[in-house]
């Protein structure tokens, strides 16, 4: 379960689709978002070991949005996990707010990375497990987010082909499947993971419980990525 402290009012699932309708404007990149919701709800909800209180602390786990420019889901999520104000919802991409249509990590409690441009979260993640493997911190697990047509950046197979065979075992990928890639793979996203040396699952994107089995299974020596497929709302 997620660390948490007593707040003033605790949220659920049930509370995002308010949450995220106090965010408006042309750029919220609404199916980018919405795709992603489930996957990051179970992931703070049930999986990261991370919390408001202990975000500046060496043995939390990380999660980097890669998937950056569709970011109201992971701000709703932020929101209701209590790493920033609500309030803040309303005033999303607005000039002096911090939430901006990229996440910035200088500006959102809890962020650990400035995301959007495609390609860049999966390499960072790979360096972010090199230096906690450096440091002598084998606890923290890392976690990103992709989305399927990432996968088009070269950078990511890089990532790829270089993560298996390191054996970066608290190496974790979510690539939400939307349909959106441009090229297709043979045998599937996964099979272009598993082919790298990494541990893969398949599963229903907005199924909690498949999400849970799929974040947490074993995968000794290995990196591993889950891949969610999903239809846009």
């Amino acid at each position: 379960m997620t660390i948490t402290e007593p707040r003033e009012r605790s949220f659920g699932y049930d509370d995002l689709p308010a949450l995220m309708s106090r965010m408006t404007g042309d750029e919220k990149h609404g199916p980018a978002a919405t795709s992603t919701l489930d996957v990051l709800w179970v992931l703070y909800d049930r999986v990261l070991r991370v919390s408001p209180e202990r975000r500046a602390d060496p043995g939390r786990d990380r999660f980097l949005l890669s998937k950056g420019h569709g970011p109201m889901a992971y701000y709703a999520v932020l929101a209701a996990k209590g790493f920033v104000p609500v309030e803040w919802l309303s005033g999303f991409g607005s000039y002096d707010s911090p939430l901006g249509h990229h996440p910035d990590r200088t500006l959102v409690p809890g962020v650990e990375i400035g995301s959007g441009s495609l390609g860049h979260g999966l390499p960072i993640a790979v360096g972010t497990a090199l230096g906690l493997r450096a440091q002598g911190l084998p606890g923290p697990a890392v976690w990103t987010l992709t989305g399927d047509a990432e996968l088009d950046e070269g950078s990511n197979h890089e990532a790829i082909a270089y993560a298996g065979p390191a054996g970066l075992e608290r190496l974790h990928t979510v690539v939400v499947d939307n349909s959106s890639a441009t090229y297709a793979r043979p045998g599937g996203i996964a099979a272009r993971f598993e082919a790298a040396g990494w541990s893969a699952r398949t599963v229903d994107g907005r199924d909690h419980r498949a999400l849970y089995d799929a974040f947490t299974a074993p995968h000794p020596g290995r990196p591993h990525v889950v891949v969610a497929r999903v239809e846009a709302r």
